[in-house]
């Protein structure tokens, strides 16, 4: 993984952790394409896929929008 998306992986994060549907994450519902899991942006391309349940939260995969979706 390029390390402007491991950077970018780290700031997201930090944001989503302080308020999990900022705006600039775009959080959102990708259960059509992985069932019980959300997707946040981390950049222009690239996303970070999550599932979440009480009390925690487990990132699944990260990557390009059509390496995830395509």
């Amino acid at each position: 993984m390029p390390n402007f998306i491991q950077q970018a992986f780290k700031e997201r994060l930090s944001l989503f952790l302080e308020n999990p549907f900022h705006p600039l994450l775009h959080n959102h519902d990708v259960n059509k394409a992985y069932p019980g899991c959300r997707s946040i942006n981390l950049s222009g391309d690239y996303r970070a896929i999550f599932e979440q349940g009480e009390g925690f939260v487990k990132f699944v995969n990260i990557g390009s929008h059509s390496e995830l979706y395509g």
